[in-house]
């Protein structure tokens, strides 16, 4: 009797690769579904570090002109030397401007003297919800009061 070899090669099939495939891609898509949160985290830890960061800049910033920069002259004071009065007479750029964005992309917020820093300022991140948020979800009043 003779018997013909076989030829049969091994190896993987159109079907089982897209079997394959499609596992992974479920796996992939739950595990980013339930890591979401973790975005929404990271954003507000970011914030935290920019606004002690800020904080620390602005506070630079008084101990060379003896005042921090005006609500009108803003955050930008950091940036570019002010043109409004009162004009530094020792001015540094101490950022850049990338610092003054939160990471949803709005403004980071400055006021002084501030509302719950009357001595000094209140600098804050309207968050998410952007400007049409109803109060700031961090702001640099928060380690001291535990208030939003």
């Amino acid at each position: 009797m003779h018997h013909q070899p076989s030829h049969r090669q091994y190896g993987y099939t159109l079907v089982e690769i897209m079997l394959v495939l499609s596992i992974i891609a479920v796996l992939l898509g739950a595990g980013i579904y339930y890591l979401a949160g973790n975005v929404d985290v990271a954003k507000i830890t970011r914030v935290r570090g920019d606004i002690q960061t800020l904080t620390a800049q602005l506070n630079t910033y008084r101990l060379q002109n003896f005042k921090h920069p005006t609500t009108q002259q803003g955050l930008q004071a950091l940036v570019s030397k002010p043109t409004l009065p009162p004009v530094p007479s020792v001015w540094v750029q101490l950022l850049k401007s990338e610092a003054l964005i939160d990471p949803w992309g709005n403004p980071y917020q400055y006021l002084c003297p501030g509302k719950h820093n009357a001595t000094s300022f209140d600098l804050w991140s309207w968050g998410p919800n952007g400007p049409n948020a109803t109060e700031g979800i961090v702001g640099n009043w928060e380690a001291s009061s535990g208030q939003h």
